[in-house]
């Protein structure tokens, strides 16, 4: 029986999942430069031992409210695309864990809103659903319908 590994995360207590072989690394950091005239959900830049890297608020990608500077300090998912490397702010760091492909759901019809359009599927894990998501259009800030939206 074919499996995967994830690893999981939290915004606004939601456990999400990305595909390990995705995920490059994860960090601490919270002192990011600001971008003039990027999308809301740019976080910033900053620099990853002399590659700059920028930061993605996943919970603007979500259609929640951007991330507070009261907040705890955001964990960066530093995720490997075709292009470049990219960090997604999430909340808090979960496991890895291990699950079977016949587990896997499609998005349930409760999902709504953009958060619909970045989940590949679900899995139900101990009480709770862990969202897996398409780690492409996460890092996707372009708007819907511009004209240089990345599909």
């Amino acid at each position: 029986m074919a499996s995967r590994q994830y690893a999981t995360f939290e915004v606004a207590d939601q456990l999400f999942g990305l595909d390990v072989a995705k995920v490059q690394e994860v960090l601490s950091f919270d002192q990011y430069t600001p971008v003039p005239l990027a999308p809301e959900s740019v976080g910033g830049l900053f620099n990853l031992r002399g590659q700059v890297i920028a930061a993605v608020d996943l919970r603007v990608q979500l259609g929640l409210p951007p991330r507070t500077k009261s907040a705890e300090p955001a964990m960066n998912v530093i995720v490997k695309t075709d292009e470049e490397s990219v960090s997604l702010l999430v909340d808090r760091i979960g496991e890895v864990v291990t699950l079977q492909d016949d587990t896997f759901e499609p998005p349930p019809d409760t999902l709504t809103g953009p958060s619909r359009q970045l989940i590949t599927g679900a899995f139900k894990l101990d009480g709770r659903l862990m969202l897996a998501l398409d780690t492409n259009k996460a890092v996707n800030t372009n708007p819907p319908g511009s004209a240089n939206r990345e599909e």
